[in-house]
């Protein structure tokens, strides 16, 4: 990535869609055999995101790698994951947040911009790693937003919000219950255009289950087979990923059609 002088930093930022801190990005100092040990605990909690930290050193054992649970619990939590079974969540509950109910349960999705729903992910790279968040239309699959960060603030969950609200605006917005998505600068942006918000119940692991299904799509067909050197190249990468998601990549739900075809075909863009 190249810089424009003429151009302030934090705008140049904003124009490419980049957390201005990962500018000033130094690699998390981790030893090679952790490094090892959090790209294996990634690609089983993206098959088995109920995995907490017992099954999670099981599973580990069984692969040869004589490891404690204190150990696994210590990576799974600089990873992001929440090692309580079942529910991943990348950031601590904070209990001072209002907690929202959960709304889909008995909920006919039919139609765009009825639900959308968020989540945010562990994205490995050479050296170190970010995190991910992406915003997608439940009905179309459509992802109308993502955005990527060296850290776990709450800056790169608004500014997603806000590229996807200037698309469109659902009826209800589905979060877990982590402090970036319960923060009052979130919720009071949610409120501030009518967006009833909906949140997944604490050891529910499948509230959430087409971002769940995102996520081990977006791992196995772009991350798991990349290598990515720095947050910039895994920006740049990603981007072109989730052009490929929405445009042109036929989904089995929809008689292989792609989800930009759903979700504009169908009235998405209000």
């Amino acid at each position: 990535m190249s810089l424009n002088a003429s151009i302030p930093i934090y705008r140049q930022c904003e124009l490419i869609g980049l957390n201005k801190s990962t500018l000033y990005y130094t690699p998390v100092t981790i030893s090679p055999y952790n490094q090892l040990l959090m790209n294996l605990i990634d690609e089983q909690y993206t098959k088995t995101p109920f995995y907490g930290v017992p099954r999670m050193t099981v599973w580990l054992k069984a692969q040869g790698h004589n490891v404690n649970h204190k150990r696994i619990e210590s990576l799974m939590k600089l990873m992001g994951i929440q090692a309580i079974y079942p529910k991943r969540n990348l950031s601590k509950i904070n209990n001072q947040n209002r907690i929202y109910p959960y709304l889909l349960k008995y909920l006919t999705i039919n139609k765009p911009n009825q639900v959308w729903a968020s989540d945010i992910t562990y994205i490995r790279m050479k050296k170190g790693f970010i995190y991910l968040i992406a915003i997608m239309d439940w009905f179309s699959r459509f992802v109308l937003s993502w955005s990527t960060s060296i850290t776990l603030d709450n800056d790169f969950c608004l500014r997603a919000l806000q590229k996807a609200l200037s698309i469109a605006r659902p009826e209800i917005f589905n979060t877990d219950q982590g402090t970036q998505f319960t923060s009052d600068e979130f919720i009071s942006l949610l409120n501030q255009n009518n967006i009833r918000i909906s949140m997944d119940g604490r050891g529910r692991a499948y509230d959430n289950i087409f971002i769940e299904r995102l996520w081990r799509t977006v791992k196995y067909e772009e991350v798991y087979l990349k290598d990515y050197s720095n947050p910039w190249e895994a920006q740049n990468s990603l981007d072109y990923y989730f052009n490929f998601y929405n445009t042109e990549r036929p989904h089995q739900a929809h008689s292989y059609k792609t989800p930009y075809e759903v979700y504009y075909q169908q009235g998405g863009k209000t």
